[in-house]
């Protein structure tokens, strides 16, 4: 067992993880032994840089572990490994629900729609944090590889989109020209899952608005590169050269 504490200066600025936290992430982190030792280190870094930096908190009755925080900044460290350190830094604290959480009474978990129907929820992502997840839903996605659902990359891609201060499926891009690729990529694709024709890897999900549309992008991007390259290329291309990760070459 490990111990994580915020801002855990004791383990900060040292070249060795505590105890038990590599083993966590071999096991949880999908393309673990296909990455490079560069790539690995810089995984692990980062993840324990958000153990260390994101406040942790519990459902009423439940109790987070250090395997669960190892679990869930190892997927985060994933998709972040090839952006800058503090592209997490307006989550502020990660809230675990011991199972999937059923919002009552009024309200809105797409922008426009409102409802006042029990609405089951894996995961919520709101402006400025926190982010919440369902840790049944987390081991879910770490069970069963390959079926382009991760909770964890999902709500973290809202994050990332939330950094301009608008949900509109466009997270922050370097230059006017990455911006009008990334627009004249993904609209039609988009479109074409908005009126059931966006092929067999993303989720329907993804066609409910551009926000959703970006964030199944991402789990399919990390989950399943190789069906999306294949079946989306300049998907895949846009994505890869957002986040700055190939991850079809781990499974090539």
């Amino acid at each position: 067992m490990f111990r994580v504490r915020r801002r855990d200066r004791e383990h900060d600025h040292q070249d060795e993880l505590p105890e038990g936290w590599r083993e966590v992430l071999a096991h949880t982190v999908e393309p673990w032994t296909a990455i490079t030792e560069a790539e690995r280190a810089r995984l692990e870094s980062l993840a324990w840089h958000l153990a260390t930096t994101w406040r942790w908190e519990a459902a009423r009755g439940f109790e987070v572990t250090d395997e669960m925080v190892a679990t869930i900044c190892g997927q985060a460290a994933l998709m972040a490994a090839g952006l800058p350190d503090d592209v997490f830094r307006h989550v502020g604290s990660i809230l675990v629900h011991p199972t999937t959480m059923v919002l009552h009474g009024e309200h809105s978990t797409v922008e426009g729609i409102v409802s006042d129907d029990a609405t089951p929820i894996e995961g919520e992502a709101h402006w400025r944090g926190p982010v919440l997840l369902a840790w049944d839903a987390v081991l879910e996605d770490l069970d069963h590889p390959g079926d382009g659902r991760n909770v964890v990359h999902h709500e973290l891609a809202h994050q990332i989109d939330m950094l301009d201060g608008t949900v509109d499926g466009t997270p922050p891009l370097g230059t006017r020209d990455e911006l009008d690729r990334w627009v004249e990529v993904c609209t039609p694709v988009y479109e074409a899952v908005v009126v059931g024709e966006g092929g067999e890897v993303l989720d329907p999900y993804a066609g409910v608005n551009p926000g959703e549309f970006f964030a199944v992008a991402t789990e399919a991007f990390f989950d399943v590169p190789v069906e999306l390259r294949a079946e989306h290329p300049d998907l895949y291309e846009v994505l890869a050269g957002f986040y700055r990760q190939d991850p079809a070459h781990w499974y090539s």
